[in-house]
């Protein structure tokens, strides 16, 4: 009997815990894939993008994965992902482009945080991330310099997929 009830406690305690995981993620408003409208989006320097871009962000552990899947300039896809958390700490950006890329996070409040991108260890891009009150809506406002020294403007908006 004893042993029923160790069982009954242990099935009631796995069940608890996965509930409160989805709860967690339900309520996170970053969590989701997130499709590109370029129509609302701007792009400093161009060229923009012709084929919209995912971002795809889930929970992992006490963290976040996010894997983008875009095309860069010349129009060929690129995908990366970057698991992370929201400790300031840089992140290797595996399929970067550049060699040693990495990203360090910061939350601003609950819909909002900080990337500062880099490269090498120094600075490169910083992006701001805001979701909307709603929750179907995501903007990153990016600001820096590319690999070609040239000053970055965009702003990119997501819609919730």
């Amino acid at each position: 009997m004893q042993k029923r009830i160790v069982g009954v406690f242990v099935v009631l305690v796995a069940v608890l815990a996965i509930a409160a995981t989805a709860q967690a993620q339900a309520s996170n408003p970053f969590v989701g894939t997130w499709k590109t409208n370029l129509a609302k989006s701007t792009y400093s320097p161009d060229p923009k993008p012709t084929v919209p871009g995912t971002v795809k962000m889930e929970a992992v552990g006490d963290g976040f994965k996010t894997t983008i899947d875009a095309t860069d300039a010349q129009g060929k896809p690129t995908h990366t992902e970057t698991t992370w958390k929201f400790d300031g700490k840089d992140n290797p950006t595996k399929g970067a482009a550049a060699p040693n890329t990495t990203a360090a996070y910061k939350r601003i409040d609950g819909r909002s945080f900080e990337v500062t991108g880099k490269v090498d260890g120094k600075p490169t891009i910083v992006t701001k991330v805001v979701v909307s009150a709603d929750g179907k809506t995501i903007t990153a406002t990016q600001t820096g310099k590319n690999a070609q020294g040239q000053t970055v403007n965009n702003v990119i908006v997501g819609e919730k997929q």
